[in-house]
């Protein structure tokens, strides 16, 4: 009984759509299509923003500055970007601000996170440096370390593409 309950109320949860935020061009492309899947399905869009280690360790109050200062950055990235969210899918969406290595920290965030439900990621169409090496991990090797899908966007859509299937 208790197992059909939960199915139930995990049947009624919305989709969360989540989106790993750099600045590329890629991601822009990929977080429009997540939000306006989220708008026609119910869900919610979920954005993941990794502050890389600072390579400065030789003084730690510089290391500490400079460590404070890119989440400073990211916080400010993630609340523009939250309102251009908010616009397009009519909610706000949840925030994550960790720090480390960029695909460590999303494979965490996944294991950690049950309700995350798709991964959405952008991924270049540019010949020279591939789609990126996070879309590489994450359809390469650690494939199998995922337990949800993962919608690749590619950078060469257009708005009113993402616009058609979403």
């Amino acid at each position: 009984m208790a197992e059909a309950q939960e199915a139930a109320s995990t049947a009624t949860e919305p989709r969360v759509f989540l989106v790993v935020v750099d600045e590329t061009e890629e991601m822009r492309v990929a977080l429009r299509f997540a939000a306006l899947r989220a708008r026609s399905t119910g869900g919610k869009v979920a954005m993941l923003y990794v502050v890389e280690p600072s390579e400065f360790q030789h003084w730690m109050s510089v290391g500490d500055l400079m460590r404070e200062e890119a989440r400073t950055e990211a916080e400010q990235v993630l609340q523009r970007l939250a309102s251009e969210v908010s616009d397009l899918c009519g909610s706000l969406p949840v925030l994550f601000v960790r720090e480390g290595d960029r695909r460590d920290e999303l494979l965490a965030l996944l294991d950690e996170e049950p309700n995350i439900s798709i991964l959405v990621l952008g991924a270049s169409t540019r010949k020279r440096g591939g789609p990126g090496p996070l879309v590489s991990a994450m359809t390469g090797k650690f494939l199998g370390r995922l337990h949800i899908p993962v919608t690749v966007v590619p950078d060469s859509m257009t708005v009113e593409e993402i616009d058609a299937v979403t």
